[in-house]
């Protein structure tokens, strides 16, 4: 029987982000909204959409060899189980989330106009949260006593009514400013990760497939927002041009036909491509080429 690696793809929210990631490390995943069992164009893996709420509890069960979550769902698993995890060992940090490339954050909120302004304030309180555990212990460790309320959805709407506060996960606070709450504080900050069973990293074969992977999503992450610059210059201008290039490490100088000229190359950050080039080429920079970047390995 051929070498199969089971993987949990996160369903929901983090669904299409994680098909991109993927596609963009050089793996094409197809999903269907008739299937929980995504197709691969990888022979060697098997794949299969899961909450990302549980997606800890399985591969710790061995159901899966290893799939994406967010470090949230892997302290809530952990705090289910006395604040340990020993079957799951965490691979990769992939810093992205629903709608950008960055953390979110689990963030304690109460209505704009309550008196409530530290989480020590909320003393019996009623706390609503789908992130139940986690919840719990951080205000056991502030010590102090609250009751802390499962909420299948639409959280923002349960203050003042239904619950005192709300432990709710946010990107930008949009959605909370919008139902006029107000943060007042923390209580932890979350990102992907891809994580593994530890008896699945015992097998050689699986271990190396799943390092491999590892590699080419970090690989994919460090390529978000960055592109590839080449241009042509002078060796009398290229002091001038080298000042003007923020790099990864150095530029690739590359000597030229014509002993005269150099071939420079380097990445730099998208968000500068439109204010960088006019200076090049004002510091007389010639064949100036852009070019997308689908992985940097570090």
């Amino acid at each position: 029987m051929p070498n199969k690696l089971r993987l949990g793809i996160p369903k929901g929210s983090l669904q299409d982000a994680t098909i991109h990631l993927f596609a963009r490390a050089g793996f094409n995943i197809y999903a269907s909204t008739r299937s929980y069992f995504p197709a691969i164009d990888d022979p060697d893996i098997d794949c299969m959409l899961i909450r990302a709420q549980e997606m800890a509890r399985y591969v710790a069960d061995g159901v899966l060899d290893a799939g994406l979550t967010g470090q949230d769902w892997i302290a809530e698993h952990a705090a289910g189980n006395g604040n340990e995890s020993p079957a799951i060992v965490p691979l990769a940090d992939l810093i992205y989330a629903k709608q950008s490339f960055g953390k979110v954050r689990w963030v304690l909120a109460v209505p704009e106009e309550s008196a409530y302004r530290t989480p020590q304030d909320l003393e019996g309180a009623t706390i609503a949260t789908e992130l139940v555990r986690a919840t719990q212990a951080y205000f056991s460790k502030l010590g102090v006593h609250v009751n802390v309320e499962f909420s299948w959805g639409a959280t923002e709407v349960k203050p003042p009514m239904l619950a005192d506060a709300i432990v709710e996960v946010t990107e930008t606070g949009s959605s909370l400013r919008a139902n006029r709450l107000r943060i007042i504080d923390t209580v932890m900050e979350s990102n992907t990760q891809l994580i593994a069973n530890t008896r699945s990293l015992d097998d050689a074969w699986k271990r190396t497939k799943l390092e491999n992977i590892a590699l080419l999503l970090k690989a994919a992450i460090e390529a978000q927002g960055r592109v590839g610059i080449m241009l042509n210059v002078r060796t009398t201008d290229l002091d001038a041009v080298l000042a003007l290039l923020p790099a990864l490490q150095r530029p690739t100088i590359s000597p030229l036909s014509d002993a005269s000229w150099v071939a420079l190359n380097t990445i730099i950050e998208e968000r500068t491509v439109r204010d960088l080039i006019p200076k090049l080429k004002g510091a007389r920079a010639e064949g100036i080429v852009e070019y997308p970047l689908n992985k940097i390995v570090i």
